[in-house]
């Protein structure tokens, strides 16, 4: 019999790291603040009708022109090296693994952001994931000319989909809308999903739905709208973003993964009785 999977899918920016991505590295190279940048994101959204995220992936093309940068895929991933983490990310990922292994759960772990993906290929955790979704570039000549991959906040509740059916590869339209025959990789109630705000409340919402497990992030900023998002009951758990050893968020962690080895062991005990009392 082969080990249940437990994914755990996580927003990026302020779930796992402190701020936004692009405010470590990237919009000071340009010589503006993050204000400045998302202002001036914003308004080109407004004047333009232009989709939000699109519109920041274009305005990182132009300002950097404008700049005289020329932005590569390195220099972006040179962008993702300095960025910093709420406490215990670092050590989190193995320490999870570590107790899924000992309690016969095998954990695999998921980003789905709408940041910069080149920017997270340059950052600590990257190998930590199982499959990395972001926005990207597509590029000729070493210059991103188009959007390669553009991820909003309701775009990510595709991914639930496609972990659940081990269609990973985004290029695969097929078996993510194919009926599955012979059950799903990872059912939808192994799969936990980890993000700090209103912009994840799509993900919360359709992990509830689906009996999964959803937790939502918090530092003292942004304490009061993620307790509304629990209030109105769309996401299940409250958790201060501290993923140390011994804190709230590694404690629900573990809960969540008894929780379903005790489910597998419970159904298998009930397949073993019905088998030996029907012979």
């Amino acid at each position: 019999m082969s080990k249940p999977i437990v994914a755990i899918m996580y927003d990026f920016d302020k779930t796992l790291s402190t701020t936004d991505m692009q405010n470590y590295d990237f919009i000071p190279r340009l010589g503006l603040t993050p204000d400045e940048f998302w202002g001036k994101t914003g308004e080109f959204s407004a004047k333009t009708g232009c989709e939000r995220i699109l519109s920041y992936m274009y305005m990182m093309i132009k300002i950097s022109r404008e700049k005289g940068i020329k932005l590569t895929r390195e220099y972006l991933r040179e962008c993702g090296k300095n960025i910093k983490y709420h406490p215990g990310v670092t050590t989190w990922f193995d320490r999870v693994n570590k107790y899924g292994e000992s309690k016969g759960v095998k954990i695999e772990h998921y980003l789905v952001s709408s940041g910069t993906k080149e920017i997270l290929e340059g950052c600590s955790i990257y190998d930590k994931f199982t499959q990395v979704y972001g926005c990207e570039f597509y590029y000729e000549d070493d210059v991103p000319v188009w959007p390669k991959l553009a991820i909003n906040y309701t775009q990510k509740t595709q991914f639930f989909f496609r972990i659940a059916k081990g269609a990973v590869d985004v290029k695969d339209d097929a078996s993510v809308n194919e009926k599955v025959k012979e059950g799903l990789r990872i059912p939808y109630d192994h799969i936990v999903y980890i993000g700090d705000g209103m912009t994840d409340v799509a993900c919360m919402t359709l992990v509830n739905k689906n009996k999964g497990y959803s937790i939502g992030v918090y530092t003292e900023s942004n304490r009061a709208s993620v307790g509304q998002i629990r209030n109105d009951k769309r996401c299940r758990f409250v958790v201060e973003a501290d993923y140390s050893q011994g804190k709230d968020m590694e404690k629900v962690m573990k809960l969540i993964i008894d929780d379903v080895a005790n489910r597998e062991i419970l159904l298998a005990k009930e397949h073993a009785l019905a088998n030996k009392n029907l012979e």
